[in-house]
């Protein structure tokens, strides 16, 4: 779900339209698409590059939006004009390439910073002045680590680098403020750097290389973990996190439920994609609210009544997908309400009073 996240900060459509509502300056040009001729809109494009896209707003703009604008280079853009009043930059789905500490050093009174989807290979010291930054977005860049600027920026919660090239968690010592960190998408594998993240709570790592819980015992207020699509074959040293109340480890390896004993406040399991034999060990869950168990291994449904039915708070269960499901044909989704009655959803489709 981390990365459903991602994908729904990705999802930005191209407008011809121009909205500005004073403070707030926002631009969103047309893409080439939008053109008969794509050659004649790239050649005016080009002619008008060096001009620049914000001209006509007020100096005292706090939010200013640049989307698939073939934006380049900072340079043309003036943003030091917005110094003492612009929070928030977007940048989204441009060509910048290089971060100019020139510009960036003037923004002070700047809180969030959208870069998604750019060239950046790397951000040196940048950014290393913003000390107001709450919200740092790099995601779909070319990012082989995480930048060392982080240890800089003192207030910031939120920082997303989605789909780089990152290979090892580092540069997280001095992150104390971050509540929600998302690495999905790269190459990481391996859980580490993390021990300092003590007000951490949320962590997305989904799409890596990953192949063990590891090294998560100092996230006490972690509430949040997606590991989706890793190569976990396991569920363990969960012990630390008291907190947890939504756990995404489907696409992996795992085999048994197990490992939750300390994670009784959890609200959302995922381990749908496994290989998972039986539905056990979930009698101490009773906070239980949704359980995606499909596409596993699961031959019948004889689990369901002594394990969940005492779960009060459980509403939504996936099964589909599992031997259990071809076996009990027609009477599947009837055994399950059956076992089930507490239960307002099976599968994708809401469950009916019985």
């Amino acid at each position: 779900m981390s990365d459903s996240g991602a994908e729904a900060r990705s999802s930005t459509e191209d407008q011809d339209f121009v909205v500005v509502k004073h403070p707030t300056a926002r631009v969103v040009l047309p893409s080439a698409e939008d053109h008969d001729d794509g050659s004649e809109y790239l050649s005016a494009y080009e002619d008008e590059n060096e001009e620049d896209p914000l001209e006509d707003f007020p100096d005292d703009a706090e939010e200013l939006e640049l989307i698939h604008a073939r934006v380049s280079s900072l340079a043309p853009l003036r943003l030091q004009r917005f110094a003492g009043h612009v929070r928030r930059l977007c940048l989204r789905q441009n060509a910048v390439s290089f971060l100019d500490p020139e510009v960036f050093c003037q923004l002070q009174e700047l809180q969030e910073l959208d870069l998604y989807d750019n060239k950046i290979k790397a951000v040196g010291d940048a950014l290393d002045q913003l000390s107001s930054l709450t919200t740092l977005d790099l995601s779909f860049n070319l990012l082989r680590s995480i930048p060392g600027t982080l240890a800089h920026l003192r207030s910031l919660r939120t920082a997303y680098f989605v789909q780089n090239r990152i290979s090892k968690i580092t540069g997280l010592e001095m992150s104390v403020s971050l509540t929600s960190l998302e690495l999905g998408g790269n190459k990481i594998r391996r859980i580490e750097g993390l021990d300092a993240l003590v007000n951490l709570e949320e962590l997305w790592l989904g799409k890596n290389k990953l192949s063990k819980l590891e090294n998560l015992d100092k996230l006490k207020k972690l509430r949040i973990l997606s590991l989706q699509s890793n190569r976990i074959t396991k569920i363990e040293n969960l012990e630390g996190l008291e907190n947890l109340e939504e756990l995404y480890l489907s696409h992996n390896g795992v085999e048994r439920i197990e490992g939750l004993e300390h994670n009784k406040k959890l609200k959302t399991l995922d381990v749908g994609t496994n290989f998972i034999f039986a539905i056990e060990n979930t009698l101490h869950l009773t906070s239980l609210e949704e359980i995606w168990l499909n596409n596993n291994k699961i031959p019948d449904l004889n689990a369901l009544e002594p394990q969940l039915k005492h779960l009060t708070s459980l509403e939504t269960i996936y099964l589909e997908g599992n031997p259990c499901q071809q076996s009990e044909g027609t009477s599947y989704r009837r055994k399950i309400m059956l076992s089930l009655p507490q239960v307002k959803q099976i599968d994708a489709t809401f469950a009916k009073p019985t």
